[in-house]
């Protein structure tokens, strides 16, 4: 059987988004934390990140920037030194880990992250940080049951995405195969 470029092309492609769909592993089971949190110019906010038990003993972190791979880590649970306006604890048995951010401006308002450091890639959620100069109440996220079936609505989903594409790349093979065998067929054998 010849292979071509056509038809190796035609076997990558669908290979290469089933990478794209699975590109971002959604990790938001692993960790949990409100999408935005709220306050005023010289207050303080306090974010908890729920983790699974699994990374207990896996260190954290919680850095700024508008991307995480970019981001600039501010306060790590293995670090020693302490930090004027921020802190981090870890409550290992409760499996949450909370950051204290302290005396904040305007200059403050960004994207942050908890992250769990881990082999690999690392478990991450986003948290956005707005300084109003209004009288705000607390922040309403949604509970972790509900984050939690949305999570396993997307996994259901991507899996089943994940299927689809593996059912069209078989019959992709398929035709092309029988493309090929029909364009260059065996020659038939003759009793001597």
């Amino acid at each position: 059987m010849r292979t071509s470029a056509c038809s190796a092309s035609k076997i990558c492609v669908p290979f290469l988004c089933l990478l794209l769909l699975m590109k971002d592993k959604v990790d938001s089971v692993d960790l949990l934390a409100p999408e935005e949190v709220t306050t005023s110019p010289g207050g303080l906010v306090k974010v908890a990140c729920q983790y699974d038990l699994q990374f207990k003993e896996r260190p954290k972190y919680w850095c700024k920037g508008s991307v995480y791979e970019l981001c600039r880590v501010l306060v790590k649970t293995t670090s020693r030194t302490q930090h004027d306006r921020y802190f981090i604890a870890d409550d290992r048995a409760a499996g949450v880990f909370t950051v204290t951010m302290t005396s904040l401006v305007e200059s403050d308002e960004d994207k942050y992250w908890c992250v769990i450091s881990r082999y690999g890639r690392n478990v991450f959620k986003g948290v956005r940080l707005v300084i109003t100069q209004t009288a705000t109440t607390p922040s309403t996220t949604k509970s972790s049951f509900l984050a939690q079936q949305e999570t396993s609505l997307w996994q259901s989903l991507r899996w089943f995405l994940f299927l689809v594409t593996l059912g069209c790349l078989a019959m992709t093979h398929v035709v092309v195969w029988r493309m090929e065998a029909s364009r260059y067929p065996e020659p038939e054998m003759t009793d001597m």
